[in-house]
């Protein structure tokens, strides 16, 4: 070869090696932060983050290769701590995982890292975004349900308890989604011929001696509404329905598998998968400000007839029917 050939040669494969060096560099790891309003061991939350990995995984994203998810669990009492202290690790982007809950202390812990939520009943009315078609801020994600779908509650527990004449709703005052879902209940009450009594879910106690005085006359009936203190009070919850026999319906399908009579409400899980796809956009440069806030489109009826019989309640064929899930 000669000289002039082999010394073009040699640049030319040394101008190349920058480029090569670059192909062969690892993928920058990406950050995603998880709050998560209940404890580590409730098995359906567990099944919502399982459901949020899977998403993830099928778009691309996968735990420990080109992507770290650091996850907090959470209790009331704490979620501002665990809020704070996810912010300051500065993530890509946060999942608020347990609706209002986690929402709004990471709103307070940040104005500037994306936010996806899940779970949100009225993220308008809680201050979370500007309107549903333009978020506007920081935070944007998936609501499960209007409030005008709270007042099926009442409809369902008359169709399959007929006698009830009086309802305890179970809810948490301290948000705008538990005045709101009261309200669409109210609405529905009088031409169902039904009294309601609204009972708090602050804490335990409280929960059982309202409960416990609202048992004492007859032809009473629970609607337990969508929040995370009821989830985190459902095995109580539960105990009192069927220790003063009370026919109840449920906004979440894990109350009856625990026991609970009937649910009826949208397929939490598959928000999850749904929110894997928002952040993968955010991941790839999106601003929660332009993505749309997206409702729930599924809905799911379940029944447990073991506890209906517990009861001395007989479905009615038309409502066993339309259920999506029967537990016998």
């Amino acid at each position: 070869m000669r000289r002039r050939e082999f010394i073009m040669l040699l640049g030319g494969s040394v101008a190349a090696w920058p480029l090569v060096a670059w192909a062969q560099q690892p993928e920058r790891m990406r950050h995603i932060g998880v709050l998560i309003g209940n404890a580590a061991d409730d098995a359906e939350s567990q099944a919502r983050t399982e459901a949020f990995a899977q998403g993830l995984a099928q778009l691309g994203w996968v735990d420990g290769r080109n992507v770290r998810i650091d996850t907090r669990w959470a209790t009331a009492d704490d979620i501002r701590r665990h809020a704070a202290e996810l912010a300051e690790l500065a993530p890509d982007v946060i999942l608020a995982a347990t609706g209002t809950l986690t929402v709004a202390p990471l709103l307070q812990a940040t104005r500037t890292l994306p936010i996806v939520f899940v779970l949100v009943i009225d993220p308008v009315g809680a201050g979370f975004v500007a309107s549903l078609a333009r978020p506007g801020g920081n935070a944007t994600g998936f609501t499960i349900f209007e409030y005008g779908m709270s007042g099926k509650w009442l409809e369902l527990l008359k169709e399959i308890a007929p006698g009830v004449t009086r309802a305890a709703v179970l809810r948490d005052p301290a948000i705008a989604s538990g005045i709101g879902q009261f309200a669409a209940v109210q609405a529905v009450a009088p031409s169902l011929g039904v009294e309601l009594s609204p009972v708090d879910v602050r804490d335990a106690p409280e929960i059982e001696r309202a409960v416990a005085a609202f048992a004492r006359s007859g032809n009473g009936g629970m609607i337990v509404t969508a929040s995370a203190l009821a989830t985190r009070h459902r095995e109580l919850i539960i105990a009192l329905a069927a220790r003063y026999k009370l026919p109840a319906i449920y906004a979440g399908h894990w109350f009856v598998t625990d026991g609970g009579l009937l649910s009826y409400g949208p397929d939490y899980v598959a928000q999850f998968r749904q929110a894997a796809g928002y952040v993968d956009r955010v991941l790839k440069g999106e601003k929660p400000a332009d993505l749309p806030v997206q409702s729930a489109t599924k809905y799911e009826t379940v029944i447990n007839l073991k506890t209906a019989k517990t009861l001395g309640l007989d479905v009615p064929a038309p409502l066993l029917a339309r259920a999506d899930v029967v537990i016998e």
